[in-house]
């Protein structure tokens, strides 16, 4: 990459100290401004990085993190200078090696045939079983996640502690609830759902409220099974999880073929693919935010989760319960500071997050069959990748509760859909319409014109908090939140991934596994991520399929377990 050609900018700022950050990364460039006067420049790449807003100091030196992603074929890539609204350019020329350009190839052929099957699956098949799943359930057990919400919560907040306690074996019920917040609270949250708004709309918010609606019976359902289904190692351990309850659901090969599709999916979709994604957030958010290169953020987080990862199930139950109510803690504190400061602008967002759930072609444009199709199926795919409810990934944390009624954990369950969706990614969502969409914000028209080379899924929720934050104190917060969200989402998807290769290879596969995973978290803070999300969603699209049919399948269980608690309840 070591060529570079500039052309001149607009007078008084002058560009040097061009050098990589890491593979895949992006570059710094150290910009020098003289002479401003009242300017206030703005460094932005037209890859569509986030600019970065200058001081307008009369001399200046800034470190600007320009996005140019290896995933583009070798070409120019420019840097804009902004005075006022006028643009000047310095554009740069990348040379590529053999290597890079063979594997940019490959992902070039691989990406839209994964993205046509995720439009497939995320537009029809994935939007019908999540409905259908959370509406069977709903209707079987007499609306269970209204019946026995307030009994959720009681279980939830009448014991929380910080200190659980080490356990003879397993987790407690607490515990196990962190350990699945963990795994539901990430990028899915911020990332995720800001990426939804920018496809689908603010629409996509009220389609990802009726998923969790909805998945609240279904993940009743999922811990109800964990539980009923688990198995108990010589040593005190459980094992519990989709593949123990498809192959209880379906015996001989079909349901060994399910189990095993199911655990093929998990491993790659969660244990691997998904912790480069989320690797891949805190990366790009603290590369952003403090200028740490990436590689050296891979590296930290490498560390300290092969340490984790070495202590097992209870020294991961032990973090979980610690990290995840501060996470909590410290976003919604700062996303309720912003929601304070735009109140007057709240009942336009709610309105809009309405409005647009049924005439969505309004924001994001095209006809309204397309643009309605856009907003659910965003909706369904962000909403599953958020909550998991119905995707058979959170049934291994509960399954590790030391509990005796599955019952009691499964109300429990609910709890976490409710805090993921209709607390945590609502409140991002609030943030990002109310800053954004509103009258006199970028996307106020949509996302069509000029934004779409300066915001994204990725630095989306950075510039909503931004608005009220400034832009560095705003990319900083978000930095933080996600580092938290994402990491403890890394330590729960590798529990899940590492159970389903105890199923296909037994024990001895634990320290490969974890080694192959800790490549993957690595390698997901330096790689272009594009292709990542799109292999990601598909696992979790394609889990889903097993865990539905096992779940419609086993219904009669689940069913008397509900009823039961309740016959329970009315002779108490």
């Amino acid at each position: 990459m070591q060529e570079k050609r500039g052309f001149p900018p607009t007078e008084g700022v002058t560009l040097s100290g061009v050098r990589p950050t890491g593979l895949g990364r992006g570059l710094y460039v150290d910009v020098t401004l003289e002479k401003l006067d009242e300017r206030v420049p703005k460094v932005q790449c037209g890859t569509g990085s986030a600019p970065v807003n200058l001081s307008g100091k009369r001399t200046e030196t800034k470190k600007a993190p320009l996005q140019c992603p290896w995933a583009r074929p070798a070409g120019v890539f420019s840097a804009m200078f902004s005075d006022r609204g006028a643009y000047s350019t310095v554009c740069f020329l990348f040379r590529k090696g053999e290597g890079s350009i063979m594997l940019e190839s490959l992902e070039a052929a691989l990406y839209p045939i994964v993205v046509n099957i995720n439009t497939y699956l995320s537009s029809y098949i994935l939007v019908f079983l999540l409905i259908g799943v959370g509406l069977f359930y709903s209707i079987r057990t007499r609306f269970v996640q209204v019946r026995c919400f307030g009994e959720g919560m009681r279980k939830v907040f009448g014991n929380l502690t910080l200190r659980g306690g080490k356990q003879e074996h397993g987790m407690s019920s607490f515990q196990a609830l962190a350990t699945a917040i963990a795994a539901q609270v990430g990028t899915g949250n911020i990332v995720g759902g800001s990426g939804a708004i920018l496809a689908g709309g603010p629409g996509a918010i009220f389609w990802m409220w009726v998923i969790a609606f909805f998945g609240m019976a279904t993940i009743y359902a999922e811990a109800t099974l964990a539980i009923e289904t688990r198995q108990k190692d010589p040593d005190g351990s459980y094992r519990g999880g989709p593949v123990y309850y498809i192959t209880t659901a379906f015996k001989g090969g079909f349901g060994k073929f399910l189990a095993g599709f199911f655990a093929v999916a998990i491993i790659l979709a969660l244990g691997f693919m998904g912790c480069m994604v989320q690797s891949n957030s805190i990366g790009s958010t603290f590369q952003t935010a403090f200028g740490v290169p990436s590689w050296i953020v891979g590296i930290v987080l490498v560390v300290i989760c092969g340490f984790i990862f070495v202590g097992g199930v209870q020294r991961l139950a032990s973090v979980t319960e610690k990290i995840v109510p501060v996470m909590a803690a410290i976003f919604l504190g700062g996303a309720l500071v912003v929601l304070v400061m735009r109140a007057k602008y709240i009942p336009d967002t709610i309105a809009m997050i309405f409005q647009y759930a049924f005439q969505p072609q309004a924001i994001i444009g095209g006809g309204f069959g397309y643009a309605l199709k856009e907003a659910i199926s965003q909706g369904a795919k962000r909403g599953l990748f958020s909550n998991e409810a119905g995707m058979g990934s959170t049934p291994h944390a509960h399954a590790q509760a030391n509990v005796t009624d599955p019952h009691d954990q499964a109300v429990v369950a609910m709890v976490s859909v409710f805090i993921d969706t209709f607390v945590v990614l609502t409140l991002n969502a609030l943030v990002v319409i109310s800053t954004l969409y509103t009258e006199g914000g970028p996307l106020a028209n949509g996302y069509t014109g000029a934004v779409t080379e300066t915001l994204s899924k990725t630095n989306l929720a950075q510039t909503a908090f931004g608005v009220v934050f400034g832009a560095e104190a705003g990319a900083m917060f978000v930095a933080v939140c996600l580092f938290f969200f994402a990491f403890s989402t890394v330590l729960s998807w590798n529990l899940f991934g590492k159970i389903n290769a105890v199923y296909l290879f037994g024990k001895k596969a634990v320290p490969v596994y974890s080694v192959i995973a800790l490549v993957f978290i690595f390698l997901g803070t330096v790689m272009s991520n594009d292709l990542v999300w799109e292999l990601t969603d598909m696992f979790n699209n394609l889990m889903v399929i097993p865990n539905a049919i096992a779940l419609f399948a086993l219904s009669n269980i689940v069913v008397r377990v509900a009823d039961r608690k309740k016959a329970a309840g009315k002779k108490e």
